[in-house]
């Protein structure tokens, strides 16, 4: 059997079961991947979720249990305004008496939205229009205005406490009464503070570094702990909050996901927020990197196997195919490939395509004579000829007993001449230099036929078939061309 056709299937068996085994690997390992994605970002969908959920609850809980704060801090506010058209000169107010009074800190804000006098000594000089642009704003529209206005809890700006702010303008417009009173005391902070689910939400799931949630001018709550808030929070909060839409910055492994809050009540900027989680893909990076090995080993895996079983389906079926389009005994291909061969050929409507049929003359006398395995030595004698003498860009066919073709593409008259005498003077040296065909006359004979655009297999045969009998009726030991009658 030819062993460059075992090599061809054992290569086309392990291509194909590479092939195979590398998509049906690949759809597994895209399918896990996929599920460890989704596997995360569920559980960050989640982690924004219950935050969220957090967030509406203290603000909703807010917004129908802090009425009477509320009533109380407008009552508060008409004494102070009534206490102002009698004594307009705040230097002369006693702030310290009025936080003990009210139990609220007490802050007059001036035209510039700077706090001027104030019940918390560290907050005078505090300029809104240099720290908090938006707030500066809303306190010019409300000094402007004559209502009595409160917001939900909020930052205070320099210690960072949780607390809830009202505003009332001076009736001649040119300062604004702030109150405030802290609210991490009181007993509905305590059961509904956000920052234990935080907490929460950071023990529970190893890819949340932090969870944080910033006022609109960058301020963290919950923190007692006043930082400067840097451009790049303010913008990033602004950006976040104008859009209403999540925004992401990635910095290696780790993410910072921003989250808009309004709540459903809103009221003043105080409820407008945004939630910072920060998480990292190390763990994820590292799963995924796990997958990717346990693939790569799998498919190196799936390699070894492949090549062994190729080998042995191989060494099993070569010979059975081999043998379904190759002749036994001279290893030529039988007239099943040819039938194959010729028709691809022609089907394909090139020029000078030709059909070089052989036929040993006075075969049967040596099978006769000197018996049929002296008869196969010489078939195979003539078939290894054939091949060298063709060369390999022609393909050489074995159809019957002692008839070969050959299907020559692409080639001149001139050159098919050429080739079938060097084909009919190297054989008869070579037969004749076997001593036992002596006075045997073995020789060959050889038709050809070029076909034509309307030629099929059958017809270009006969064509050749009936030019080599007319090479056998001259005295064979030669060639002829088919030529119309």
């Amino acid at each position: 059997m030819n062993k460059h056709f075992r090599f061809q299937l054992t290569m086309i068996l392990i291509a194909f079961s590479l092939v195979l085994s590398l998509l049906i690997a690949w759809f597994d390992y895209s399918k896990l991947k996929d599920r460890v994605l989704i596997g995360h970002e569920t559980k960050i969908e989640m982690a924004e979720s219950k935050i969220l959920d957090s967030l509406t609850t203290i603000d909703s809980v807010y917004s129908l249990l802090d009425h009477q704060m509320a009533d109380e801090m407008e009552s508060y506010s008409h004494e102070l305004l009534a206490k102002y058209e009698k004594e307009p000169n705040f230097d002369k107010w006693d702030f310290k008496e009025l936080k003990k009074r009210f139990g609220m800190e007490v802050f007059i804000i001036n035209e510039d939205n700077k706090i001027i006098n104030s019940s918390m000594s560290k907050d005078i000089g505090l300029d809104f229009e240099k720290c908090c642009t938006g707030l500066a704003k809303l306190l010019t529209k409300r000094r402007l205005g004559t209502d009595f206005s409160h917001d939900g809890m909020d930052l205070q700006q320099r210690t960072g406490e949780m607390k809830k702010f009202s505003y009332m303008p001076t009736p001649d417009h040119k300062y604004i009464v702030e109150l405030s009173v802290a609210l991490e005391d009181k007993e509905i902070y305590q059961e509904f503070n956000f920052m234990k689910t935080i907490a929460i939400l950071e023990e529970k799931y190893d890819e949340i570094n932090s969870i944080r949630v910033y006022n609109s001018a960058g301020r963290q709550l919950g923190v007692t702990e006043v930082r400067k808030v840097l451009p790049s929070m303010r913008s990033v909060i602004r950006e976040t909050l104008s859009t209403i839409e999540p925004q992401e910055r990635s910095d290696g492994d780790i993410t910072y996901r921003y989250i808009p809050y309004v709540a459903d009540d809103p009221r003043g900027l105080s409820t407008k927020r945004v939630i910072e989680i920060v998480y990292n893909n190390g763990e994820l990076s590292g799963l995924l990197g796990s997958y990717r090995n346990e693939f790569i080993l799998q498919l190196f895996l799936i390699l070894v196997a492949a090549v062994g079983l190729s080998f042995i389906i191989a060494r099993l079926v070569a010979k059975p195919i081999y043998l379904a389009f190759h002749d036994s005994l001279t290893g030529l291909k039988n007239r099943a490939a040819f039938d194959e061969e010729i028709k691809k050929i022609l089907a394909k409507k090139q020029g000078n395509v030709a059909l070089m049929m052989i036929d040993i003359d006075n075969f049967k006398t040596v099978n006769d004579s000197l018996g049929h395995g002296e008869g196969d030595r010489i078939l195979q004698l003539v078939a290894t000829m054939i091949q060298e003498v063709a060369g390999p860009n022609h393909v050489v066919a074995r159809v019957g007993g002692d008839e070969f073709v050959i299907i020559l593409s692409k080639i001149k008259e001139r050159e098919l001449k050429q080739l079938a005498a060097k084909m009919v003077n190297q054989l008869k040296e070579v037969l004749l230099a076997q001593h036992q065909l002596e006075n045997m006359d073995v020789s060959i004979s050889i038709g050809i036929a070029y076909a034509t655009m309307h030629d099929e297999a059958d017809t270009l045969y006969n064509k050749a078939d009936h030019a080599l009998y007319k090479s056998k009726e001259n005295g064979k030991n030669q060639y002829n061309f088919y030529t119309l009658a």
